[in-house]
């Protein structure tokens, strides 16, 4: 009996392992967009689109906003499908299981690289699908693997918000490219390597993930994946004396709260905790996004279009990236502070939950408007700092996402809301393809005005958690006058 514990445990952490290398490698590298545009325009994408005009002092400049207007719309149509796919691609593993979403996220993901791969400056326009089947397929990488935090049952919330830090830090698979590029690597050779790595993908489908669904609480002996001999055995064990974890096994997130359950889905979605979260969420990921998406156009306007410094700018963003990983943790320390202390009589997990997450929702948006203010900043050296605030501040918005509404509503409601939050947001993020034609048209090139509008927005982001607070305010007072009451009776 303990050989086969100790061969499941090493199925278990080799699964922890190969998640994590597939999210930080793989799933999140359409954020890495800016370096990618760097190596599409070396390579002469979109550029006959740029023409020459007359500048100041009669001298001539190559205009390329045109070119830059292409690039920003495939972030943007790849950025919408990402997260508005969320929704869809939620029920797809909801219904059909672990190995169905992944097959699905595995075609996608190798049919995007391949069509990146054959395109060129005489075919641009592949990029318009290729990057969104990219991005949709990592999404869906992500969603798959962070059941893993299942099998580890007390680690289980930081190995989720670990597994998201490593989707952010995955942008800087494009940096890699683009160094690779430099070296002499062509685009074509790089993608198509990239389509090759399916193979690691499929393997990991079959032999260290279930077909369906890895349950919580875990049962005793679980085992999964392609096994032979003793492992089969315990496995069809579970599946028979083990039938009062099934009605679990299609929840990621399940919490014990009974009070909680009564709520429909309707009352989850018209309450005033998951309009305050999804406006939360829409003006923080439209500002990332715009920056991302912006990025390189931004760093020619500082630079004078220096492109030496322009490609050292770059690479400091991407470096900037891989340090999500690390940020990511830091989040879930700050909501789980109060777990495995003495609560205030009365007072309820769910409402402890609650009051902890005010201050990862207010620090959420404070770094967001400090973010914000230092991309309005038109002092280039300043842009390092924008970088480390850009990558901490998404580090919380991502993993701060899942977390509230994990503990805000009922469990079984969790994958609907969550997968209809980005959906929603998504819509709101189209806004950022209208804020770069402003920009490039009426605007000049300037975008102060644009940025000053987003980082007013961005103010918005503190309603939030203000309406969390008072809410706990209200719960800790009605508890002191029920107590009073009692007391005096």
């Amino acid at each position: 009996m303990q050989v086969l514990e100790k061969k499941l445990s090493v199925r278990r952490c080799l699964t922890f392992v190969t998640g994590l290398v597939e999210c930080l490698c793989f799933a999140g590298a359409m954020f890495g967009w800016a370096s990618l545009v760097f190596v599409l325009k070396e390579d002469g994408y979109f550029s006959s689109l740029c023409f020459n005009t007359t500048g100041v002092n009669n001298t001539q400049i190559l205009d390329c906003s045109a070119q830059d207007e292409q690039f920003s719309l495939i972030f943007t149509i790849a950025s919408f499908m990402n997260n508005f796919l969320t929704l869809p691609n939620g029920f797809l593993f909801d219904h059909f299981g672990t190995t169905v979403a992944r097959l699905f996220a595995i075609f996608l993901y190798t049919t995007g690289t391949l069509m990146v791969a054959l395109s060129s400056p005489a075919l641009p326009y592949l990029l318009f699908p290729a990057l969104p089947f990219v991005a949709v397929g990592g999404i869906l990488f992500l969603i798959t693997n962070m059941q893993v935090g299942n099998l580890f049952g007390s680690h289980r919330s930081t190995i989720i918000n670990l597994y998201n830090g490593a989707f952010d830090s995955s942008s800087a698979l494009f940096l890699i490219i683009k160094l690779l590029h430099e070296s002499g690597i062509s685009l074509r050779a790089a993608f198509l390597f990239l389509s090759a790595c399916s193979i690691f993908h499929i393997l990991r489908t079959f032999f260290l993930l279930p077909r369906n669904f890895i349950p919580h609480p875990l049962p005793d002996h679980y085992a999964y994946g392609v096994s032979c001999g003793a492992l089969e055995t315990i496995s069809s064990e579970v599946t028979v004396n083990g039938g009062e974890h099934t009605a679990v096994e299609d929840t990621l997130f399940t919490k014990d709260v009974l009070f909680k359950q009564n709520k429909t889905f309707r009352e989850c979605l018209v309450s005033r905790f998951f309009v305050g979260h999804l406006l939360w969420l829409s003006v923080m990921q439209l500002r990332h996004y715009l920056f991302i998406g912006t990025l390189n156009p931004m760093l020619l306007r500082l630079t004078e279009g220096d492109s030496s410094l322009v490609s050292r700018y770059t690479n400091a963003f991407a470096f900037t990236q891989l340090c999500a990983v690390l940020c990511a943790p830091w989040n879930g320390l700050i909501m789980d502070r109060h777990r495995g202390k003495p609560r205030v009589a009365g007072e309820t997990e769910h409402e402890a939950d609650l009051r902890a997450s005010v201050l990862s929702l207010f620090l959420t948006a404070l770094q967001c408007m400090l973010f914000s203010l230092c991309a309005s900043t038109s002092y280039l050296p300043l842009q390092y700092f924008t970088f480390v605030l850009q990558v901490l501040n998404r580090s919380f918005l991502y993993g701060g996402i899942a977390a509230f509404i994990s503990v805000a509503f009922p469990s079984c409601h969790f994958g609907k809301l969550y997968g209809l939050g980005m959906a929603l947001s998504a819509s709101f993020s189209l806004l950022q393809y209208p804020c770069f034609a402003l920009v490039n048209g009426p605007l000049g090139g300037d975008p102060l005005y644009v940025n000053i509008s987003l980082t007013l927005l961005s103010l918005l982001a503190f309603i939030h958690p203000l309406s969390v607070y008072l809410h706990c305010r209200k719960l800790a007072s009605q508890r002191d006058k029920t107590k009073t009451t009692t007391s005096s009776s």
